[in-house]
């Protein structure tokens, strides 16, 4: 299976499909391939399709297991360099469409384009209490403690409620990013968002893309935070990044 080894640790990721490099960049609590699974073979055709899944989560090994957005944003671009990838398409969901943000203005020469689902660029931690290990403990989800165990198993060694921490801290902080900062971003980019995200949304995502120059955004009818997954509107989502893609054209 692959790894690739930066610094301290051992980034697990799978790799489909041919041509251009195209990155995607999971949420909180998830990783690549359980993110993106009604992606995969839409992308596969025409791309190039990394799935990594990041510090402390999924099958990626690391000593430390600290992380922060923006630390997610300089392992990607490590992992880029260790493949050999000079500039790709990135694709992000929720926290990892935060991700996706903070390489696109801090390394705007490596992105092509950036494509965000389930993100207004502002921090917004409503809801995050319910997501610490104490609350779910109490309140007995233990179906959500055991798709944490699971999930997580390699990268967390067994400390699930260390990983729920970590998500929770993250979840509060980022993205930091100022209205000065989200104005640099310079790559063709798409903002998307479902009808009835509770974190992005309409007005959210029309903001953001009114500081990016040239950028577009899109809502997705009856959608929720997770408008490209299955059971929501997977079809519909693909096609249209697909659409922004092809318009974009070719990396150079």
């Amino acid at each position: 299976m692959p790894y690739v080894q930066i610094n301290d640790m051992e980034m697990f990721y799978e790799k489909m499909g041919a041509s251009e490099a195209l990155i995607f960049l999971h949420s909180h609590y998830s990783r690549g391939i359980l993110a993106f699974a009604s992606q995969m073979l839409d992308f596969q055709q025409q791309y190039s399709c990394y799935f990594p899944d990041f510090r402390g989560h999924g099958r990626t090994r690391c000593s430390n297991l600290e992380w922060s957005t923006p630390g997610h944003a300089n392992d990607i671009i490590a992992f880029m360099d260790q493949l050999g990838i000079d500039k790709a398409h990135i694709v992000g969901y929720s926290s990892g469409a935060n991700v996706g943000l903070y390489i696109a203005v801090n390394h705007s020469n490596r992105v092509a384009s950036l494509t965000t689902i389930g993100t207004g660029g502002t921090c917004e931690p409503d809801g995050v209490e319910q997501f610490e290990p104490e609350w779910l403990l109490v309140h007995h989800r233990q179906d959500t403690i055991n798709q944490m165990i699971e999930r997580h198993e390699e990268a967390h060694r067994g400390d699930w409620q260390q990983f729920m921490r970590q998500s929770a801290q993250d979840w509060r902080l980022y993205p930091q990013l100022t209205e000065e900062q989200l104005r640099t971003i310079s790559c063709p980019s798409l903002f998307i968002t479902g009808e009835h995200d509770p974190y992005a949304g309409e007005e959210k995502v029309r903001w953001l893309s009114s500081l990016v120059a040239g950028s577009m955004y899109d809502v997705v009818p009856g959608g929720s935070h997770r408008p490209h997954m299955t059971r929501e509107y997977p079809v519909l989502v693909n096609d249209t990044i697909l659409r922004f893609l092809a318009s974009v054209g070719q990396v150079k």
